[in-house]
């Protein structure tokens, strides 16, 4: 079954129509004849995380006999605050260090994972710390870190309208939270190509 099987299209189609006309508007004139369905659309897309699962993402490891740090920085994301349903987007930075048998997972799975728990309603302290635990479970890695900055349109259009502000999160797990240098060592790395 895909991601995409548990979403209910009509109901979405519905809730649509229902919140145009509670906001005044006419579901019927031309402009908004197809919102709904546009509407639906979309959110099987930004939200197909929901009903997937990041574990097969970590299946097939490579012995590399890897046992330095692993950075992926400025892996685009986009989601939507479980508040307002209004976008938040920006930047992940992932670091991890691989497990004591050296294996590493392909590269491309570090932005797939951010991508899966991304494409939920959620907030943003949240997302970070699910990226982490995903990661660090699923590569039995030694350490992981995470950092992600984004804006939030629901800071941007609405409520204090602060354009241009970002909020930066991180989380960090194993060896980064026990030894200062790794964590510091990370950090430099990731944020230097950030500013």
């Amino acid at each position: 079954m895909t991601e995409r099987a548990h979403m209910d299209r009509a109901r979405i189609e519905r809730g649509v129509r229902l919140m145009l006309e509670g906001m005044g508007e006419d579901p019927e004139r031309e402009g908004l004849l197809e919102t709904p369905a546009r509407v639906a659309r979309a959110l099987e897309e930004s939200c197909a995380g929901l009903h997937q699962d990041p574990a097969p993402l970590f299946e097939k490891s490579f012995d590399a006999h890897c046992h330095e740090m692993v950075i992926v920085r400025d892996i685009p994301f986009y989601s939507l605050c479980e508040h307002h349903l209004l976008p938040f987007f920006g930047m992940a930075h992932v670091a991890y260090l691989p497990g004591r048998d050296g294996r590493v997972c392909g590269i491309s799975k570090l932005a797939r994972v951010v991508d899966v728990y991304a494409k939920r309603p959620q907030i943003q302290e949240q997302l970070t710390r699910q990226v982490a635990d995903a990661i660090m479970e699923g590569v039995d890695a030694l350490g992981v870190l995470v950092v992600m900055e984004a804006e939030h349109l629901c800071m941007t259009m609405r409520g204090v309208r602060k354009p241009g502000s970002k909020t930066t999160t991180s989380a960090v797990r194993g060896a980064f939270e026990h030894h200062g240098a790794t964590r510091d060592e990370a950090m430099s790395l990731i944020m230097r190509g950030s500013r």
